[in-house]
């Protein structure tokens, strides 16, 4: 059941909302209509938000840009924003969603690490350990660390992991599809017949903040790309990068360096 809200406050959220999505400072007029309302209309919502701070008008171009508040507002948020302590919330329900076990994984000294685990609902599952560091080239989590890492780090990895860390150009073509993709997919390469999907979520700067990873036996785990799980993965991941304020184009941020 629905609650009831405030309408003049909905509709005059919704010049904050244009303001958000143009990212930039705005006539009266381009404002209004990214808004659908009047000029008219619009002009004594602005008004209220600029006594409240939420709204400065340029004093030279007349422009109407987010205010003192809004950055204030924003600033909180982020600093209310723990990746982790957001991952792990929806973790539960992720299995339930999935039927596999699902995990966090972050980039820590050595490697992409493991640091929480849901197990699969079902009696029989593949488990992951906690603090569990995983291969660069034979896990979803790990190559979907190395597509958005800088090189000289993925390199640096390698080398712990193989001896070397040489990045042919098979792998680096591999890398750039994940990026395309949004997701990465492993099948039997760290461990036979256990398969995984892991998808990114960023936080505020664009950065690679943690990735959410589905793993389960290959026989009973349909993890490809446009399966059910790889889309609830992927919503999952798409909710907590908006949760902490991350644009959705930051998903394909490349690596380099």
């Amino acid at each position: 059941m629905s609650q009831r809200g405030i309408q003049s406050i909905e509709v005059g959220g919704s010049l904050l909302l244009a303001l958000v999505r143009h990212g930039r400072a705005m006539a009266l007029k381009d404002l209004a209509q990214a808004a659908c309302m009047s000029a008219a209309k619009a002009h004594p919502y602005l008004v209220s938000y600029g006594k409240l701070g939420l709204i400065v008008q340029d004093t030279a171009s007349g422009h109407y840009g987010l205010g003192p508040l809004a950055m204030q507002l924003g600033l909180i948020s982020l600093q209310q924003s723990d990746p982790l302590r957001l991952a792990t919330e929806r973790l539960p329900v992720l299995a339930a969603q999935v039927g596999q076990t699902v995990g966090i994984t972050v980039w820590g000294e050595r490697g992409a690490t493991v640091v929480r685990v849901e197990e699969a609902p079902s009696p029989v599952h593949v488990t992951m350990r906690h603090g569990a560091v995983m291969s660069l080239r034979g896990t979803a989590s790990g190559r979907l660390f190395a597509a958005w890492l800088p090189r000289s780090k993925v390199r640096e990895a390698l080398r712990a992991e193989a001896g070397r860390g040489t990045l042919d150009k098979i792998f680096v073509a591999e890398l750039a599809a994940i990026r395309e993709a949004g997701i990465s997919r492993a099948e039997g390469a760290a461990v036979p017949g256990v398969s995984g999907l892991a998808v990114p979520v960023f936080d505020a700067t664009g950065q690679l903040a943690l990735a959410l990873t589905a793993i389960g036996a290959t026989a009973a785990f349909d993890a490809r790309p446009e399966g059910a799980a790889a889309v609830t993965l992927r919503q999952a991941a798409l909710d907590l990068t908006a949760q902490l304020g991350a644009q959705a184009a930051g998903r394909f941020r490349s690596a380099s360096g």
